[in-house]
């Protein structure tokens, strides 16, 4: 079968699935409620704004609850704490979560997040290419996907990570830090970084698309996904609704984006022109290029012990 198909036949499962939320076990045993974490970025405010898991979980009577959070890290320690169920990160989060004995597992992935998350540098900078990024200082979120992009560009212009002075910031504390010149360069992701580029003149040194092929991710509790597999799918048919959606509407995608986050239209615009929408199985090729992410993170001792990606990897049941 190929990759298409296998595609096409793993997210009819999950609209299968999801259709079967109100007959059956699943009936008798959901929780009355899904407790989603999200960033205020891309699809998944689309499916929120649109209502589009509440729609998928209405006839089994679950109600959708969503808790805001700024970066990955923070929102996959609430996942293994089971203060949510479900949620979204970059690459790099639910590596270190795996490697603490995190309660979680890969539902389904999303887009690569290419030219919307960046090393970026003010226009006068000194610093003109990645290597000369050597002895500098910058801001990036400990454990998340800037995290990675930062440490494959280093490694594919000859450096190693040690060569740089990290200074690990959320995206609200980094964004001041690189204004007001506090650190050398910043590594971050839409909307944060298309608004640094509306603010003043930058310039980027690399991408994510540029550098490597990484992939973001869904993720759910483990032991909810266990318990609720029929809700995981719901979430998953939402989401997949509302790519379809936001890809032939990308005006109305900034614009809710930008009531959400107070992030003026023309800068969600641009983050929305460069946003690839879908929703996709864990295929070989994901889960490998995730296996390379895992084992650069212990080979540079970010991690404590090594990890295989696919041990955390969540099967549907079949229907």
């Amino acid at each position: 079968m190929t990759t298409t198909r296998r595609r096409a036949a793993t997210l009819l499962g999950f609209l299968a699935l999801g259709l079967s939320l109100g007959t059956g076990a699943l009936a008798q045993t959901a929780p009355k409620e899904l407790k989603i974490g999200y960033q205020k970025v891309g699809l998944v405010v689309v499916a929120r704004q649109q209502g589009l898991i509440e729609k998928q979980l209405a006839p089994q009577g679950v109600a959708v609850r969503w808790v805001e959070f700024q970066a990955g890290p923070p929102l996959l320690e609430a996942l293994n704490a089971g203060g949510i169920d479900f949620g979204y990160t970059g690459d790099a989060p639910p590596i270190f979560s795996q490697a603490a004995g995190g309660n979680l597992v890969y539902v389904g992935a999303a887009a690569p997040t290419r030219d919307g998350e960046a090393i970026l540098v003010k226009a006068d900078s000194p610093i003109r290419s990645v290597a000369d990024l050597k002895g500098k200082t910058v801001a990036v979120g400990r454990g998340t996907s800037s995290h990675n992009l930062l440490i494959a560009a280093l490694e594919k212009a000859g450096l190693s990570f040690s060569d740089i002075k990290p200074a690990y910031l959320l995206p609200s504390d980094a964004g001041s830090a690189f204004a007001n010149d506090s650190v050398d360069a910043w590594v971050i992701w839409d909307p944060y970084l298309a608004l640094a580029q509306s603010r003043g003149e930058t310039r980027v040194l690399a991408t994510t698309g540029q550098t490597h092929d990484v992939s973001s991710f869904f993720l759910a509790n483990r032991t909810f996904a266990e318990k609720n597999p029929g809700l995981i799918a719901g979430a998953l048919s939402g989401l997949t609704e509302a790519a379809g959606w936001a890809r032939t509407h990308r005006d109305e995608v900034a614009q809710s984006l930008a009531a959400v986050t107070g992030v003026p239209y023309p800068v969600q615009k641009v983050a929305a022109d460069r946003t690839e929408f879908a929703v996709r199985p864990l295929s070989d090729e994901i889960l490998t290029a995730q296996q390379t992410t895992a084992d650069r993170f212990f080979r540079l001792g970010l991690i404590p012990r090594p990890i295989k990606v696919r041990d955390i990897v969540w099967s549907p049941p079949r229907t």
